[in-house]
């Protein structure tokens, strides 16, 4: 199970447009991922702005690089994708109770 830590910087990393996108796309693009030519080529985004956005993707544990041959392939992290929607619906509902001030001494 994620952190409150860790799911609110996954979801601060995909609260950029930019970023949503590039996620969006690798989710798409499935197990293969993507290398960095083909964002571009789908996105249209200034290579020095992808590497930004995918570094922040990559520190919030929402994206995994790895080097093939003479490139990087970017892809989704799964497991951190499920775990961060996991933690938004893990208590769905199960109800909220208020605390007295008695329950809270």
């Amino acid at each position: 199970m994620m952190t409150t830590s860790q799911t609110a910087r996954a979801l601060a990393a995909l609260g950029h447009e930019a970023r949503l996108s590039i996620f969006r796309l690798l989710v798409r693009a499935g197990d293969e991922g993507l290398n960095v030519g083909e964002i571009i080529q789908h996105l249209g985004i200034a290579p020095s702005t992808l590497a930004h956005h995918l570094s922040t993707l990559v520190d919030a544990g929402l994206v995994v690089q790895e080097k093939r041959s003479r490139e990087v392939i970017s892809r989704v992290d799964y497991a951190t994708m499920r775990g961060t929607l996991d933690f938004l619906t893990s208590e769905c509902c199960t109800g909220v109770k208020l605390q007295t001030s008695k329950e809270s001494a």
